[in-house]
């Protein structure tokens, strides 16, 4: 949800329709009655990118219903230069800092107490 007020913004400042997918059982889908018209052109706009999987969704999104994909464009993209995708690519500024899968923490970062942080 936190590429909905960037989106929103970017389609009003183009003057272009505003549509956006959500996630429904851990999968993003189009709801609210949204629809891609076939051929129409389709700008994805998100907030951040760490790995790309849900840009890569919403490709699938507009492919399925015929659209084409004209570019990416992302406020901060901390992929580390991994997130690719056939289309241009837009990061307003990219960050580098490390992430460990939850096996793999420093001792440093193993003493701290885990926290769930909010969305």
């Amino acid at each position: 949800m936190g590429g909905l007020v960037l989106g929103q913004e970017v389609a009003r400042q183009m003057g272009k329709r505003f549509i956006f997918a959500e996630k429904e059982k851990d999968r993003l889908v189009l709801r609210r009655g949204f629809n891609i018209a076939r051929g129409e052109k389709v700008l994805i706009v998100e907030d951040v990118v760490t790995r790309g999987g849900r840009v890569s969704e919403c490709m699938d999104i507009v492919a399925a219903g015929g659209g084409e994909v004209a570019g990416v464009a992302v406020l901060v993209d901390r992929s580390g230069g991994r997130a690719a995708f056939p289309v241009p690519f837009l990061a307003l500024i990219e960050m580098n800092f490390p992430t460990y899968e939850a096996d793999a923490l420093p001792p440093e970062l193993q003493a701290l107490p885990p926290v769930k942080p909010g969305s």
